[in-house]
């Protein structure tokens, strides 16, 4: 099983990789310098507060109950999580799936303390919706590591805080190149969905458990990589794939925002739809 973080490659790599998606989008160094300015902020706000004017809708098929606004913000409904989990067995966890799950605890965690600082630095309801959304995913993860008894390693940690070293320089890294505009904000989410699209289907297992947690989270990860490419287009700005193969990521951007679950449901594992870690848009698993 493939870890994304590798130590003194990861952070540089990330930094390089937004640097040339933003030059290679922005027409010149003025075209770049003009797109930290309000109206620019104004444009994302109105692209934003439309797409929020349509109601929430929360639906459940076959499997965990999301709750997916217009604006693709995904949360799962814990809930309906907990009597998922209950009807499936408990199960003799490798080696690398428990630490896949403490991973995927922290990457989940540094996507919504990512999106937090983002908010606070440029007041995009975007980074706000999403960051509330993530609060779930991240939850969803705490709710496994409780049914094994793994230990939390996000326990009493506060914002922007991770016990593993590589995913905090990560995050100290993304918030510093997110706080320099507004496009590079939008390109570190996008980015950072990207990411957790892709360590979610290298982490990708038949254990029934993670496997329907693992499905949800990587649905409501589209969603947001959906919104971010959106609000980037309201920018006159591409986003070039860094982990998800092109056709894969063409493949998730050109579909609507998925409603439902992940286990038979629109876009969802196993086949039945885009984009799945099992379907035809997807990756299997390196082991």
């Amino acid at each position: 099983m493939k870890n994304r973080i590798h130590t003194h490659t990861l952070v540089p790599s990330l930094l390089l990789a937004i640097s040339l998606v933003a030059t290679s989008c922005a027409s010149d160094d003025t075209a770049q310098d003009d797109m930290i300015l309000a109206g620019d902020v104004a444009l994302a706000e109105s692209a934003t507060d439309e797409s929020l004017e349509s109601e929430e809708v929360a639906t459940s098929a076959n499997g965990v109950s999301t709750s997916t606004d217009d604006d693709g913000a995904t949360a799962i409904e814990t809930e309906t999580l907990a009597s998922e989990l209950d009807a499936l067995p408990v199960s003799d966890l490798t080696q690398d799936e428990i630490d896949g799950l403490a991973f995927m605890r922290e990457e989940e965690k540094l996507a919504g303390d990512v999106y937090v600082a983002l908010y606070d630095q440029w007041g995009l309801d975007i980074f706000s919706n999403i960051s509330e959304a993530e609060s779930t995913h991240t939850a969803a993860v705490k709710t496994l590591l409780d049914r094994y008894n793994i230990d939390d390693p996000a326990a009493g940690l506060a914002r922007g805080e991770f016990t593993n070293p590589e995913i905090q320089a990560l995050y100290d890294n993304l918030v510093e190149t997110g706080s320099q505009s507004v496009v590079d904000a939008l390109l570190v989410g996008a980015l950072i969905e990207d990411l957790d699209i892709s360590d979610l289907q290298d982490r990708a297992t038949q254990t029934p458990d993670i496997d329907l947690v693992y499905d949800n989270l990587e649905r409501g990860s589209r969603n947001h990589m959906r919104a971010f490419i959106r609000q980037l287009e309201a920018q006159g700005v591409d986003y070039t794939p860094i982990y998800l193969s092109q056709d894969e990521f063409d493949e998730i951007v050109s579909t609507p925002t998925e409603q439902g679950s992940g286990h038979g449901g629109q876009g969802g594992g196993h086949g039945q739809g885009q984009g799945g870690r099992h379907g035809a848009g997807g990756t299997q698993a390196d082991a």
